[in-house]
């Protein structure tokens, strides 16, 4: 693969504001969740961080990057790096700071191999993909001392954020147990199963790679940690055996080229939408990446309807739910406490992953038949008086509003005070990982499984 030359390339500060004060960011991992930390630091935190380097297997994708920034902010090509020189990227362009937006499966090893190297890391969910790579993970960290950040941006939209002042303030007393379902629709949803995400292998599947979103949210609003998990879990609804078991033929192993196409509307166009053609079409030939695999055809390894209970320290317990093939796309979850109960109820935006421009753009196929919703109901019903809704403020922008507020706690020179403790350390992301590792343990083996059992947290020996 052909990679930069750093030492001849002009750097990602030509022409920004600023100077060399300013923090040195490398982004490993150029999918499309990384474009939410490259265009902040290059657009509104310029002045205090510089986006300095990109390391990724494709070389044809980070070439679309490179293109795009310098057509949207007029700046010079930034470094490339592959993989394999991921440590002489940190040393030649002095990095301070990796965003590790990697495949799942990989996070441990680029967040392990900057920490060695003295680096700083903020990394996507979720933090790893199984508690052997956690351990790695915090054994590490304890070892060096360096920071390493989870960006859970869940926990900043303002909804989030309201459910948890209210039982930090006693609201409704102790909470003793939640109730939570998560639905993903047919167009969000069935995208884990076109992409990558459907190996087990790579993503743990959606009680890891979607779910530790959700279980790091009830870890936070309770302010306790999980002990014990027991859960059941399938391919239920997608997959081969399942289509063929309703009657549907299964003709294709993926969009592209597939005679039936536009008439399938499990089907996304990758060569309709200028992104996502891009990013994936484009770069096939490099790395035979597909990212429009038929959610019907062999080789998914994960669930899409899992149940889950768990125990936490306070002896709370949770009872949760994730589909991944529901009508419409949101969450409910109910909590019970001794001095009365909070309901919130969200109806989300849905939206296919990579997508130009709005994420809620409209593509191809289902993509076309959903409406862009988002809203957000809290109640709160205290015992012996009447309920009552608790107003919630509509947060712009991805995740409620929560990526705009992140991203400021990530890259912003002047900080929020922020008494509800929103930033995620190491621990909390691998709290909210080994919630679902120890999910798919149970699933496998038909029995509870203890926290403690699966790492040793360092220093909490």
């Amino acid at each position: 693969m052909t990679t930069q030359d750093s030492s001849k390339a002009p750097t990602a500060a030509t022409g920004q504001a600023g100077g060399s004060e300013r923090a040195r960011y490398a982004v490993v991992g150029l999918g499309s969740r990384s474009r939410m930390f490259t265009t902040a630091l290059l657009t509104e935190y310029h002045e205090s961080g510089q986006l300095v380097a990109l390391c990724d297997p494709n070389q044809t994708r980070m070439g679309y990057y490179n293109k795009k920034f310098a057509d949207s902010y007029g700046i010079a090509p930034i470094p490339t790096y592959a993989p394999d020189e991921f440590v002489r990227m940190l040393d030649e362009e002095r990095v301070d700071t990796v965003i590790v937006t990697s495949v799942d499966r990989t996070h441990d090893h680029y967040i392990v191999t900057a920490m060695e190297n003295g680096r700083d890391v903020i990394s996507e969910k979720p933090l790893t993909t199984d508690a052997d790579k956690c351990q790695r993970i915090l054994d590490t960290q304890h070892r060096t001392g360096q920071k390493l950040t989870v960006s859970f941006n869940y926990r900043y939209a303002p909804r989030n954020s309201a459910v948890k002042d209210l039982i930090q303030s006693g609201a409704i007393g102790d909470v003793q147990s939640v109730h939570f379902e998560w639905l993903l629709d047919t167009r969000h949803g069935a995208d884990y199963f076109r992409r990558w995400h459907r190996d087990k292998r790579n993503s743990g599947g959606l009680m890891i790679h979607k779910a530790s979103h959700h279980f790091d949210l009830v870890n936070w609003w309770l302010g306790t940690v999980p002990e014990t998990v027991f859960g059941f879990g399938d391919l239920r609804f997608y997959g081969r055996d399942n289509a063929e078991r309703r009657g549907e033929v299964v003709r294709s192993y993926r969009s592209h080229g597939s005679p039936d196409g536009e008439k399938n509307p499990w089907a996304i166009s990758l060569a309709d939408d200028p992104t996502l053609r891009a990013l994936y079409l484009d770069a096939e030939h490099e790395d035979g990446y597909l990212r429009d695999r038929n959610v019907f055809a062999d080789g998914i390894s994960i669930e899409d309807d899992m149940s889950v209970l768990v125990r936490y320290a306070t002896g709370a317990t949770m009872t949760y739910h994730l589909t991944a093939y529901s009508p419409w796309e949101g969450y409910r979850v109910m909590f019970n406490g001794t001095k009365g109960r909070l309901e919130l109820n969200v109806e989300e935006r849905s939206y296919v992953s990579g997508t130009a421009q709005d994420p809620n753009k409209p593509g191809a196929g289902a993509a076309k038949k959903a409406p862009p919703i988002d809203r957000a109901q809290l109640m709160i019903r205290p015992l012996w008086d009447v309920p009552r809704p608790v107003e919630v403020e509509e947060g712009a922008g991805g995740h409620g509003g929560g990526d705009r507020r992140l991203l400021n706690d990530l890259f912003g020179e002047v900080k929020e005070a922020d008494p509800l403790g929103r930033a995620a350390t190491h621990v909390d992301g691998a709290y909210a990982m080994l919630v679902g590792a120890a999910a798919n343990r149970s699933f496998a083996s038909g029995l509870p499984v203890r926290i403690r059992d699966l790492v040793d947290f360092p220093g909490r020996r």
